[in-house]
């Protein structure tokens, strides 16, 4: 049997320069980012994305920055996370046996018919005197496509308001796979523009494709 030809690898290059720009402007591994979000695509074309980073302090206090970048296609929703944690010692994150930092990069490729549900929620300051068409400083987009589920109880009742009886609990099931929160106000202008454009994207796809 004659040997399978070699597939060359997918660089950052396939990217689309603006998408690579705003992995590059978030100075977080932009190397490794870009490079693991190229391998998902596989090549396939970019239709929107957006790239969040986030800050946030561990239980030693130490601060640990995160990035995640979505993907769409169009056929899929490319997601890819990248953080970074201290090193177990003897682990070879350093010359000196580990002292240094291990950085982790996942992603994942969802099908968009098997994407459930994209969840916009506006957080508006002072709604008596919105301007119609800003939809607020603050956007927080939840994706749902099964693998995560929230689940919310609460104690049943029945129509008797002197009833004591125990009804048990009803609740309900909501898709949580990922949760991005942007704010104009820490992140700028322009990062909450992208926002909307891309979960605007992302809504008219889903249940289309």
């Amino acid at each position: 049997m004659p040997p399978m030809p070699s597939t060359p690898p997918v660089t950052s290059e396939s990217l689309p320069a603006d998408l690579l720009e705003e992995i590059q402007q978030a100075g977080y591994y932009p190397a490794l980012v870009s490079d693991v979000v190229a391998a998902a695509l596989a090549g396939e074309a970019v239709e929107a994305h957006l790239v969040h980073q986030e800050t946030t302090l561990d239980h030693d206090a130490a601060v640990r920055r995160h990035i995640t970048v979505l993907a769409l296609t169009a056929t899929r929703l490319v997601i890819a996370h990248a953080d970074d944690h201290a090193a177990e010692p003897g682990a070879g994150g350093s010359a000196a046996g580990g002292a240094g930092s291990v950085a982790t990069a996942t992603t994942e490729t969802v099908p968009l018919s098997l994407v459930r549900g994209v969840m916009l929620t506006h957080v508006v300051a002072d709604p008596d005197r919105y301007t119609s068409g800003s939809l607020g400083r603050e956007l927080t987009l939840t994706i749902g496509w099964g693998t995560v589920s929230r689940v919310d109880l609460l104690p049943a009742a029945c129509a008797d308001p002197q009833c004591e009886a125990d009804h048990g609990f009803e609740g309900t099931i909501t898709s949580d796979d990922i949760a991005l929160r942007v704010s104009a106000d820490a992140e700028g202008e322009h990062v909450l523009r992208q926002a909307h454009a891309f979960s605007a994207a992302l809504s008219g796809a889903v249940g289309h494709r």
